[in-house]
């Protein structure tokens, strides 16, 4: 099939390709809480773009400025059709500057937590860019290379 016929409704879905992107978001989550565990938060860089990330962050999405926006997000009010919309629109900001930004990842629901099963939550890779950055510039995650 040529990508000119290609049409996504109507596309299979191929579990195969379901477990890759499943065990890429896994590996990507793994390197994170490894380079947590060596580097405080505060001083890790994720991206050439976390001023620009977070600036648009703040200025987006509000709710999530101070720690306390930051150290529980509810996947409910994140996934919400409203915020949908939101988050399509601080997207487009980021769609030709960070390589990947749609692909699935994890996020961990509360950040005073290590990933598991109850506190991971699957997300855009643009999305967990923006809670991570905010949560290492407020020193949200210092605690991890702090308890090694």
């Amino acid at each position: 099939m040529s990508l000119a016929n290609f049409d996504p409704n109507k596309a299979d879905n191929l579990e195969d390709v379901e477990k890759e992107f499943a065990v890429k978001a896994v590996e990507q989550m793994i390197t994170y809480w490894k380079l947590l565990g060596a580097i405080k938060g505060s001083k890790l860089k994720l991206t050439p773009y976390d001023n620009e990330i977070f600036t648009e962050f703040q200025k987006d999405f509000p709710e999530y400025n101070g720690k306390e926006g930051l150290e529980h997000i509810s996947e409910d009010q994140m996934k919400s059709k409203e915020n949908k919309a939101r988050w399509r629109d601080f997207f487009k900001k980021f769609d030709k500057k960070i390589e990947d930004y749609n692909f699935g990842t994890l996020l961990r629901v509360n950040s005073n937590d290590e990933y598991g099963k109850d506190n991971s939550i699957f997300v855009v890779r643009l999305q967990f860019y923006a809670f991570e950055i905010a949560r290492n510039r407020l020193g949200l995650n210092d605690w991890v290379s702090e308890s090694k």
